[in-house]
């Protein structure tokens, strides 16, 4: 969504790139303070729990997203950004709960799959929206938080109330 949210902005409201960036530095700002919230919110309640709101319960609003008014595509990117972001300290700490003498590997290995992913997952949807249009790729991504089901096959750790 980072990369094409400035170009979905521009195309389906045609916008200027000073109000689409300005909108995109919302969207960003929402997953920092999300990022916070989600750790503070897996110690609390456990990380299994917030992984399993987090992506899932952003479905509902990505997958509204591309057929709303401009006002409230900005009100949900918002509330996207705080909700998908608030799973990622909770991931990065449930994966090194797993391997706890690990820590350096799974935090590297965390960081260095996920900037990968996204750059593949970025070029692959960079070609698709070439091919049809960015208001396309906004369709198609819409139901990727449905992945969150894989949640389920997670395990539970022992020893820990809060991870599970």
């Amino acid at each position: 969504m980072t990369n094409y949210f400035t170009f979905f902005l521009i195309d389906k409201f045609h916008i200027s790139v000073k109000d689409s960036q300005l909108y995109l530095f919302m969207f960003l700002a929402a997953v920092a303070v999300g990022t916070i919230l989600g750790g503070k919110l897996g110690d609390k309640y456990g990380r299994k729990k917030i992984i399993w709101i987090s992506i899932l319960g952003a479905a509902p609003f990505t997958l509204c997203l591309p057929y709303l008014s401009l006002v409230w595509t900005i009100v949900f990117a918002v509330l996207i950004g705080l909700i998908i972001a608030s799973a990622f300290s909770a991931i990065l700490v449930y994966a090194t709960d797993l391997m706890p003498d690990k820590i350096g590997l799974v935090a590297g290995l965390f960081f260095g799959f996920m900037f990968g992913m996204g750059g593949i997952g970025s070029a692959v949807l960079g070609a698709v929206a070439d091919d049809t249009s960015i208001a396309y790729v906004f369709k198609i991504c819409a139901f990727l938080p449905l992945m969150g089901v894989i949640t389920a096959f997670l395990p539970n750790i022992k020893g820990s109330k809060k991870s599970n």
